[in-house]
């Protein structure tokens, strides 16, 4: 397996012995570039991805932790910080310290976004722009701690060893309110103060799991316009109850990973073998509905994970090296871009090429296969990553993410939290060995 691209020389052997296509460059001007959203502006090509979170209070609000996180984040320097999921319905949490805003704790993420942009502007000049991430976790919600799954259809691929009920099934009246529900969390955002609002369609999670509704019967189920349906209601939704340039935006899965018909993105009668139609199609409509930003993702972080997060360690081996899930990814966005022009991307994926990212990045964003470079695990590692890169320097080996998975183990874990275990030790390698290892 390869562990680590370090140079050009060592991209272009892996490319060569893999069959990938990642370019690479020593001039990382592009990603210093401003780029012009919807009206708005980002100060430079980096974004700092959102990344569940599980550190927030019982009642919704960012936690300590949660504030710390995105202070270091602001310090850093990215184009946008986007927010971790924030729950629209209390049943649709992922666990029981998920954000979620409400009336009630507008004033906790008003301070939130407050110390964001001042942390930004006073360590960087500029002020970010802050997109909060809204959610219904369908499939994968948690909100006592416990599984309390809400789903579009029965999957087999899913459920094999645990059968979900089929009253667990939600209605197309249910699925109706969820769609009203992401566009008052949106007009909730705005008042809040952060600049857009990201209607999250990614990862398995509801809206992402009607994407691959073949078998569902109803107006959301079937066909690609009944599939789609709820995610572009919920955008139009999301932009009528918004005003000015508050900026409706996208996480969109854009393969799954699943064969047909349990897949989105996915060739019929083809296995996992990609197909960006419907993925291009859906990005020019979602544009037409008002969006003005898609970021773009792919896989499932609990059944497929080394498809949205190559890996080096992790808790299975994967099927295939690492490099070639991150050439998916990237070329896969630049197929999507080069269908939608008019439309900025970002890219996800990079964190595993670790000091080599910037340049692969660059050399991307040079070559029009997206608009921005997205940053997760790596954020958490060097959340300083963003500076460096736009400052024209690559991240020292020593100070990137090692791909080694702990921040998610850490996360999932009952009463664990996400961060950087290897390079954020003082604060979470007490709660890793405590809550994971159960030392100390």
């Amino acid at each position: 397996m390869i562990h680590a691209i370090s140079g050009p020389e060592d991209l272009k052997k892996a490319n060569e012995l893999l069959g990938c296509s990642l370019p690479y460059d020593d001039d990382l001007s592009p990603l210093a570039q401003p780029l012009s959203i919807g009206g708005r502006t980002a100060a430079n090509r980096v974004v700092y991805q959102p990344m569940e979170g599980c550190d927030g209070t019982r009642e919704g609000s960012p936690g300590e932790l949660t504030f710390r996180r995105y202070r270091r984040f602001a310090a850093g320097g990215p184009g946008i910080v986007w927010l971790e999921a924030i729950a629209v319905r209390p049943e649709g949490r992922a666990n029981p310290r998920q954000l979620y805003l409400t009336e009630r704790n507008l004033g906790d993420f008003s301070r939130m976004i407050r110390e964001i942009k001042e942390v930004c502007q006073k360590e960087n000049g500029f002020e970010p722009l802050v997109f909060a991430q809204l959610t219904h976790s369908g499939r994968y919600s948690r909100p006592n701690g416990v599984p309390e799954p809400l789903i579009a259809y029965n999957n087999p691929l899913f459920e094999k060893d645990r059968p979900i009920a089929p009253e667990r099934i939600l209605s197309d009246d249910a699925l109706e309110r969820i769609g009203e529900s992401l566009a008052h969390s949106a007009a909730l955002a705005q008042k809040a103060g952060f600049d857009g609002a990201d209607i999250k369609c990614c990862h398995r999670y509801l809206l992402s799991e009607l994407l691959s509704a073949y078998l569902r019967p109803g107006k959301y189920g079937g066909c690609y316009e009944n599939r789609t349906r709820l995610l572009r209601e919920s955008v139009r939704g999301a932009a009528a109850a918004c005003s000015g340039d508050f900026l409706i935006v996208a996480r969109l899965n854009a393969y799954d990973g699943f064969p047909y018909p349990y897949g989105f993105g996915v060739k019929e009668g083809e296995g996992i073998a990609p197909d960006w139609t419907e993925a291009e199609r859906l990005v020019g409509d979602l544009a037409a509905d008002g969006v003005k930003l898609v970021d773009v993702t792919m896989g499932n972080p609990y059944v497929n994970p080394h498809v949205n997060r190559p890996y080096n360690h992790g808790s299975y081996p994967p099927p295939e090296e690492p490099l070639q899930g991150v050439n998916r990814m990237l070329t896969g966005t630049a197929a999507v871009q080069r269908a939608n022009p008019a439309v900025p991307l970002v890219a996800s994926g990079l964190s595993w090429l670790g000091a080599a990212s910037a340049n692969v990045a660059a050399a991307c964003v040079r070559r029009g296969w997206f608009a921005m470079a997205g940053y997760g695990r790596m954020a958490l590692a060097d959340p300083q990553v963003a500076r460096t890169v736009a400052s024209g320097r690559r991240p020292e080996p020593g100070e990137c993410c090692i791909a080694c998975g702990k921040c998610t183990e850490i996360m999932r874990t009952p009463g664990g939290t996400p961060g950087c275990v290897v390079r954020d030790r003082e604060v979470y390698l007490p709660i890793y060995r405590k809550q994971c290892l159960h030392i100390g």
